[in-house]
């Protein structure tokens, strides 16, 4: 493969492409990561999965690979990406068998929808901070909960934010000025600022066919927003799997915190071996924060990444 032919790829890599995108344009790699991963779930092995998914991050930085295996290196960068992706659509896909629905359209009946929808959406599917008091009451009485998420996730919609987090986010930033990368449709950035965060939404729209942007959803991509708002608190909701952009945020001298919202299962979001590579900063899962995303059944979790002190 020669260079300029990499770079184009992987730039067009940077853009965070849909699964149906990479199969399409790489469907070699795809053949042999459905081959993988069909063999794996055959056998029923869920730890045989997790060492898969790692055995395929194991690489060098795509930015950083070496020119004569250029070829080699992105097919397995490529398939890492589809790896992941794949793994998220098939969890997706069983919380949907789950549900009941064997065919046909899968969607609520009318008491179970009424009760999602005063909830969680102000109207339509436009989140609202939900009232924790309210959640804790009425959701044990949806029975239909194994259907919210994949109803809403091919909208761009991964999780919930309580009243409750909110406030403790908005604690925890203070008086910093905040960015949110990735920020999707500007949900979080939204509650921030009605608490009174100084906070900018920016997004590269990479997402378009499934996520409206609002135009105060500022496109840039992670890398140009950090050097040009310089920020000091950095916060991103489910980035994605094996992203490129995160290690921009570590390498960024103003970040004093980076706030991460994911899941418990490393292999849904976030770069880890980006988490674990750098060495600026104390990483902590916040166990306290993590109780205040919504629904409990998708068993997010929230990381915290504090700059070290300076050593003198």
């Amino acid at each position: 493969m020669k260079h300029a032919a990499y770079t184009k790829a992987l730039d067009w890599l940077k853009t965070n492409p849909a699964l149906d995108e990479l199969c399409a344009r790489y469907p070699a790699e795809w053949e042999a990561v459905q081959r993988d991963i069909a063999g794996i779930v055959q056998h029923g092995e869920a730890q045989a999965l997790k060492t898969y998914l790692e055995g395929l991050a194991k690489l060098e930085r795509p930015d950083g690979m070496r020119q004569r295996n250029l070829e080699a290196e992105l097919g397995q960068y490529v398939r890492s990406r589809m790896a992941h992706e794949s793994v998220k659509k098939l969890c997706l896909s069983t919380l949907a068998a789950d549900s009941g629905v064997k065919k046909g359209r899968l969607r609520f009946n009318l008491f179970n929808g009424f009760i999602a929808q005063k909830l969680l959406f102000a109207h339509g599917l436009v989140r609202k901070p939900v009232s924790l008091r309210w959640f804790r009451l009425l959701w044990p009485l949806v029975w239909q909960k194994k259907r919210l998420m994949p109803l809403v996730q091919p909208r761009g919609i991964y999780c919930f934010y309580s009243r409750e987090l909110i406030a403790a986010l908005s604690q925890l930033i203070a008086d910093r000025n905040c960015l949110e990368i990735g920020a999707g449709d500007g949900t979080l950035t939204r509650f921030l600022k009605t608490a009174g965060v100084a906070v900018t939404a920016t997004d590269n729209h990479g997402w378009s066919q499934s996520v409206q942007y609002p135009a105060w959803v500022i496109e840039l991509d992670a890398r140009a927003a950090l050097a040009d708002y310089a920020p000091e608190v950095v916060i991103c909701s489910w980035p994605p799997a094996q992203n490129d952009f995160e290690r921009d945020v570590f390498a960024t001298p103003s970040v004093q915190l980076y706030i991460v919202i994911g899941s418990r299962h490393h292999f849904a979001f976030g770069n880890w071996p980006d988490y674990q590579r750098q060495s600026h900063f104390e990483m902590r899962e916040d166990h306290r924060l993590a109780a205040l995303l919504l629904p409990p059944e998708l068993e997010s979790a929230v990381y915290l990444f504090q700059r070290k002190a300076a050593s003198t």
